[in-house]
This record gives structure tokens, C-alpha cells and sequence, in this order.
């Protein structure tokens, strides 16, 4: 039998093992159980295994190198030609009010920059699964398509439907395309330094908030308002190339993102995060769209000057989007934003008492910085606030989609409180108040994320 045996081949099927021999022949013995006697006899057993399956090991994000800055790069022209589109709206409120749509209200008008910033948020929630499903280049040049035909058609619009449909919803539509690949993609190429490469990313908005109204406000009174907006529809035009020639994305999810997870609003943190960031919102753009007209109605500036004001705020803005954010790295996101919170509310409360040159341009200034924060710092908070970043881009998606209603009524509320009681006292409180309501809520998210130690990370 033992020559048999170095002769044979066996292999382990179930309880027995199946054994052939030189000769051709085939046996089959069962393997003792429990304990059971073993013959001498019993062959030798030789057991097989499955191979273990193979699992890809993606690398980790490069945190830097031309490839990662390329992708920052691209994304800082994103911004400045979606967010950067809606922080420049301050110069066509006050064009408007005096031009093409002077026979409508302050509010009427505000709802035009209110619908396209209200859009650029809330077609994230559908972008996001879009952006997921691999289609990245797609939504660019889609997003790229309708900002720059948006404007060539504000550019022949003469009626206030017509501004609507073409500044409000296209421009709107198209902003909100770009707005959610702009932040998604950065993650896949930095982890450490995230919040410092979405800041210098987000602070393309505040440049476009500074180019976009000079070049209106230069080329309006020479070449006219057609021609004007036409200039910067071919701007961003020109940004839309550099995007789409450097942007590529890196991996793509293991799974499509839900669209809702109603379930992450039982989690206190992050409800109450979203109810403050929708506060917020309401009141944080009053002062963007409405601080040229104060200064310039109340007779605090000149024409010129009081013009100066929103390129002055945004270029507050370009440095409050990329300090904190770098200091974020470091503190977490979360008490970056309180601060800003906090100092942008005392602000909108002082803006009441403002009657002079120095005091409107700090102002003017000061609040720039203050307020980027609320645009370039909650991507990384609500990255914080995830268990684990596959539910991220769904509940950012879900936190931008109640915001946008927040951006939504809150210009056009500022503007009917001034339209109704002829005092710009209503509109400055309202702005102030809901700010301030915000940071109450920041701080109840905080609160019970990281509890009231101040030295902790959150």
C-alpha cells in the first residue's frame, strides 16, 4: 500500500479524499472525524485551496506634484466662472436699477441674482451622481455651454423675462454644473493639505468677483451693455478652455452615490451644520449685492467710488477663502468657520452705523474676508462631519440643496424691506440677524461633534 501511495495523487473532495492511482484506478476513503482511529493505511492527504482573490490597492492622493496643482488650477477658473459669475451680480443690481429695469423694484431685480445663485446649489444634488457615474468632462462642457450662451443672451435682452430666463436660469443652470466637479475632484489628489488646495481653488470666485465688475463697469459706459456682457461671456469662455485641456479624474467611485440619505439629519451635528449654513445663506449675500447701492444712495460715496466697493469686498474675499482654509489643516474646518460666523455677523450689526468713506471700505473689505469662509470652508466641514467618505458627496449634495433655498429668499426679502419701509435699517438687521442665528447653530453642530474643549480638532 505505501508504494502505492508515493505513486498516488490525492485530492480532498468534501469528507473524503479521492485518490488515484499509477495503474489508473481510483479509490476513495473518508476522513476520520472526531477523534476516529486512523489506519496506517490511509494515505496522505493533500489539501487544495482556492487562491485568495486578487484586490486592486489604489495609491494614495499625491498631495501635490504638477498633476494634483494642475487639477486646482483648473478648478480655481471654475469657481471664478460660477461663483465668481454670481458675486459680480452687486454690479448689474445697481446697472439695472438705473438702466434697462429701472421701472422695477430692488427686489424684483434681486430675484435674477437670487434664481442663479439659488440654481448653481441646487443642481448639485443631481450633479453629484452625474459626476460619480464618470461624466465629468461632460458636465464641464455642458456647465461651460450654458454660462457663456447665458450671457451672449443677457446681452440682447431688453425686457426683465428675458434677463431672468437668460442671467437667472441659463446662467444659473450652467453654474451649477461646474460647481460640484470644481470641489469633488480635489480629494482625489490631496488629503493632508485638502482644505489649503479647496481654498486656493474657491478663491477664483472672489478674483472673478473682482475682474468681472471692473470690466462691466469700464466697457459699459464705452462699448454699452451688450457688448459689455458679451466681453465677459468670452472671458469665460477662454477659462472654460484651460479646465477642460488640464482637468482629468483621477479614480472613480466603487459604487454610484445614493441621492438622499435622509438618515444623516438625525445625526445632530450635521442637521444642525445644514440649518446654519441654510441661515447663514439668507443673509450673508445682502451686503454683496446691495453695499454699492447703500453707499451710493446715502450719499457715503460717489458713483465711482461706491462702484469700487464690490471688487474691494471680493478682494477681502480672495484672502478669507484661502487663510482659513490653510489654518483649517490644522484646526479643523469647523472652528475655522465659527470665528468667520461670528465677526461677519458683528459686522452686518456695524454696517447699521456706517455713515462715512474709511468705515464703508473697511467694511466693505473686512466682510469680504469674513464671508469667504462660508463658501470655501463647508465642503471640508461636511467631509468632517461623515462617517466615511463614501456618504460625503450625498450629504453635500443634500447640505447645498436646502442651502440654495437660503440664497434663494434672502435678497429678495433685503430688497423688499427696503422697497416697503424706505430705510436701509430693516434690510442691515435682517442681514445680521440671520448671520448671527447661523453662528448659534454652527456652534450647537460643534458642540456636539467635538464637545466644549476648545483645543479639540473639528
Amino acid at each position: 500500500m505505501s508504494d502505492i501511495s508515493e505513486k498516488s495523487e490525492h485530492t480532498q473532495i468534501g469528507n473524503d479524499v479521492f485518490t488515484r492511482h499509477e495503474d489508473g484506478s481510483a479509490t476513495t476513503l473518508p476522513i476520520p472525524q472526531n477523534g476516529e482511529a486512523t489506519s496506517t493505511d490511509t494515505p496522505p492527504m493533500v489539501k487544495l485551496e482556492a487562491p485568495e482573490p486578487t484586490v486592486p490597492v489604489l495609491n494614495p492622493p499625491p498631495n501635490g506634484g504638477m498633476q494634483a496643482w494642475l487639477q486646482v488650477f483648473g478648478a480655481f477658473f471654475l469657481a471664478m466662472n460660477s461663483w465668481g459669475i454670481v458675486n459680480s451680480y452687486g454690479v448689474y443690481q445697481t446697472y439695472y436699477s438705473t438702466g434697462i429695469l429701472s421701472s422695477e423694484t430692488a427686489s424684483n431685480i434681486s430675484w435674477i441674482g437670487s434664481i442663479q445663485a439659488f440654481l448653481l446649489l441646487l443642481v448639485g444634488i443631481a450633479t453629484g451622481p452625474i459626476y460619480d457615474a464618470g461624466h465629468f468632462q461632460m458636465l464641464i462642457r455642458l456647465g461651460a455651454f450654458l454660462t457663456v450662451f447665458g450671457l451672449m443672451m443677457t446681452s440682447i435682452s431688453t425686457e426683465y423675462y428675458q434677463v431672468m430666463l437668460a442671467q437667472g436660469i441659463c446662467v444659473g443652470l450652467g453654474s451649477g454644473c461646474l460647481f460640484v466637479p470644481s470641489f469633488a475632484i480635489i480629494p482625489q489628489y490631496f488629503s493632508t493639505r485638502k482644505a489649503l488646495a479647496t481654498g486656493i481653488a474657491a478663491s477664483g470666485s472672489s478674483l472673478g468677483g473682482i475682474i468681472y465688475p471692473i470690466v462691466f463697469y469700464k466697457l459699459q459706459p464705452q462699448i454699452g451693455f451688450a457688448w459689455a456682457t458679451r466681453v465677459l461671456g468670452f472671458i469665460t469662455l477662454a477659462g472654460f478652455v484651460v479646465s477642460l485641456s488640464v482637468m482629468r479624474v483621477r479614480i472613480l467611485p466603487k459604487q454610484k452615490r445614493a441621492l438622499l440619505e435622509l438618515g444623516a439629519f438625525k445625526e445632530i451635528p450635521y442637521a444642525f451644520f445644514t440649518i446654519g449654513l441654510f441661515l447663514s445663506f439668507i443673509g450673508l449675500y445682502t451686503p454683496i449685492f446691495y453695499v454699492q447701492s447703500y453707499a451710493i444712495q446715502e450719499g457715503i460715496t460717489n458713483q465711482n467710488l461706491g462702484f469700487y466697493l464690490l471688487p474691494i469686498l471680493n478682494a477681502g474675499s480672495v484672502f478669507g477663502r484661502i487663510l482659513p482654509n490653510f489654518i483649517a489643516d490644522k484646526t479643523g474646518p469647523l472652528n475655522m468657520l465659527i470665528p468667520c460666523a461670528f465677526v461677519a455677523s458683528i459686522l452686518c450689526f456695524a454696517w447699521i452705523g456706517i455713515k462715512d468713506v474709511p468705515g464703508i471700505v473697511v467694511f466693505a473689505l473686512l466682510y469680504g474676508f469674513f464671508s469667504g469662509g462660508f463658501v470655501s470652508l463647508p465642503p471640508t466641514c461636511i467631509t468632517s462631519l461623515s462617517p466615511h467618505l463614501g456618504v460625503v458627496g450625498t450629504r453635500m449634495g443634500m447640505c447645498f440643496g436646502l442651502t440654495s433655498f437660503g440664497v434663494l429668499i434672502g435678497t429678495p426679502v433685503s430688497g423688499a424691506l427696503l422697497t416697503s419701509t424706505g430705510s436701509w435699517t430693516g434690510t442691515q438687521l435682517f442681514a445680521a440677524a440671520t448671520v448671527a442665528l447661523a453662528l448659534v447653530c454652527l456652534l450647537v453642530a460643534r458642540g456636539t461633534k467635538a464637545g466644549l474643549k476648545l483645543a479639540v480638532k473639528a
